[in-house]
């Protein structure tokens, strides 16, 4: 499973409503984590790293990050988190 990660512009998260999604925040910490339903977020501030098996993805201010349904993860929030995120 992969996580997409990509850089939108502004105009394009104004249109999807992006900014009036709720807001999610965590300080520094580790967890794991099962995606039971897709999840859509953009990251406003802080650092994570976030590992499934082998695969590992750096995730930082600006990504608009959508993680699959069924994805069992590990978070590592290097940076406290602040996001908007939805699950369509």
């Amino acid at each position: 499973m992969q996580i997409t990660i990509e850089k939108v512009e502004k105009n394009i998260l104004e249109s999807r409503g992006v900014f009036s999604w709720p807001v999610w925040e965590k300080e520094v910490s580790r967890f794991k984590w099962h995606y039971d339903s897709m999840e859509e977020c953009y990251i406003l501030e802080g650092e994570i790293t976030i590992t499934a098996g082998e695969k590992k993805w750096e995730i930082r201010p600006g990504d608009f990050v959508t993680f699959p349904a069924g994805l069992g993860c590990e978070w590592n929030i290097t940076k406290s988190v602040r996001k908007h995120y939805n699950f369509p």
